[in-house]
């Protein structure tokens, strides 16, 4: 299960059950988050320029750019999410905001994986795919042989997976695939003599991301893996067509999306950015970048963060997105483990009387996450906002939907890695009717959660309490 596990530091722990140099590691973890995190930009400052967007053909006028904000207002309560957030963001430096998306919300590994499987399957030209965790397993196994077989006939595959994440997939597993033509690139080994950077043990690409032909993306939070063969709603008969036999362990809950239109392009350059990054060979003599038509009404930011950056982008743009909410803020995530400016926000936005609701795991793949994660509870619980416990599945989502209108679905936790070590990639979508589709989801979740009471949580137990107390000393590391 070790092999599973979804961050670095349960991937350290777990090299360091098997006996690997305990003493000599420890201080490696330690250098990597022993600093100071980074400072956001100035989320106060007063944005100068009106909010711009992008389309198929270049950059809108301001004419169009307000017309379409206008557009994704109606029918939405009263937000300053428009005005003050998207400009705020855009001064950052953001990509752009890009129109003419078409989204599609999967939730779980069976959806997930049946269209992702038919987008490779009908791929013509190119296949690129960036994930953490890559498992020698029945749907890694297929995976590869439908990578293969498209190598074979002439598509370019190219690979890229993260060394820690991957710790239990052997070389030999991916060597048909180079043996055939395709790169396959390990991101940030292990192995320092095998570094391509400065080593740094910590810095993981925690990043799922797979682009078909330059034309179709998919983003969000699930691994290449079998615990996710399972649906987490209704029945455990809800399974992958590429999974043969029941899984061991708890469903998984997660989501993911599927994006066709103009904005593609900037998930294409995030994954083609690391891969040279990475110094992987040169992806060329193929057409990456297609001309793109617009396929739908969504608007659509990619974001990619990296700890190359002097801030994580998602971050930001999330507590500027919280900061500027008016009526609703639901979070849902795998590993919440906020530093003191999300913490603020989130009171903040409950005091100004915003429904402020914490989706969280009610069951982890580690221990002192979850224990650290409630740790946090009775600050938040005393601010008035709403927490709630899935029940029946692992919760592995990273989702947000503020005031109806603003939406995310990545690979970006609310946690001390994904500020500072990780590379993340999320998608934000604009407009109510894919705010929708989130609330449903939400609503969804929330039918197979518990709502967490102030009450009952100042009845718990004294050895939860010091479970929590214990974990929270580790929340820098997890």
């Amino acid at each position: 299960m070790a092999a599973l596990q979804q961050g670095c530091g349960q991937r350290m722990q777990a090299l360091m059950r098997r006996g690997l140099l305990l003493a000599a590691m420890a201080p490696l973890l330690l250098a990597g988050c022993g600093s100071l995190p980074r400072i956001n930009p100035d989320l106060t400052m007063r944005p100068s320029h009106p909010i711009q967007m992008e389309g198929a053909h270049g950059p809108l006028s301001s004419q169009q750019s307000k017309a379409i904000l206008a557009r994704l207002k109606l029918g939405a309560d009263d937000t300053h999410i428009f005005e003050r957030h998207l400009a705020l963001v855009q001064e950052m430096g953001s990509s752009p905001l890009v129109v003419g998306n078409k989204v599609e919300l999967l939730l779980d590994g069976p959806a997930t994986y049946a269209s992702m499987f038919a987008a490779i399957n009908a791929a013509r030209d190119t296949i690129n795919l960036e994930t953490y965790i890559l498992e020698p397993d029945e749907i890694g196994q297929s995976l590869v042989d439908t990578l293969l077989v498209k190598q074979r006939t002439g598509v370019q595959v190219n690979l890229l997976y993260d060394s820690v994440g991957s710790l239990s997939t052997p070389k030999e597993f991916f060597q048909p695939l180079v043996d055939a033509g395709a790169y396959v690139l390990e991101y940030n080994p292990v192995d320092p003599r095998k570094a391509r950077k400065d080593w740094a043990l910590n810095e993981r690409d925690h990043r799922k991301l797979l682009v078909v032909d330059g034309k179709i993306a998919y983003v969000g939070g699930i691994n290449i893996s079998s615990v996710y063969s399972s649906g987490s709603f209704g029945s455990s008969s809800s399974r992958s067509k590429n999974a043969r036999h029941t899984q061991d362990g708890p469903t998984w809950r997660d989501t993911h999306l599927r994006i066709e239109g103009p904005v593609v392009a900037e998930f294409q350059k995030l994954f083609m950015s690391t891969w040279e990054r990475q110094k992987g060979d040169a992806l060329g003599g193929r057409n990456y970048f297609p001309q793109l038509s617009n396929r739908g009404p969504e608007v659509v930011r990619a974001i990619g963060s990296s700890p190359d950056d002097p801030y994580s982008l998602m971050y930001a743009t999330l507590i500027s997105a919280i900061n500027s909410a008016e009526s609703q803020v639901y979070l849902t995530n795998a590993y919440f483990l906020p530093d003191a400016q999300l913490l603020a926000a989130l009171k903040d936005a409950a005091v100004r009387g915003v429904d402020v609701r914490l989706l969280l795991p009610g069951k982890s793949d580690s221990d002192l996450v979850l224990f650290a994660s409630r740790s946090f509870y009775q600050e938040l619980l005393g601010s008035g906002i709403k927490i709630y416990e899935r029940q029946d599945a692992l919760l592995h989502s990273k989702t947000a939907m503020i005031d109806g209108v603003w939406s995310t679905v990545g690979s970006t936790n609310l946690d001390w890695r994904s500020r500072l070590n990780n590379q993340e990639i999320d998608a934000v979508i604009l407009g109510q009717d894919f705010g929708n589709r989130m609330q449903t989801m939400f609503e969804q979740d929330l039918r197979a959660s518990r709502q967490i009471t102030r009450d009952d949580w100042e009845h718990r137990s004294l050895l939860s309490r010091l479970k929590e107390a214990g974990a929270r000393l580790w929340a820098r590391l997890l």
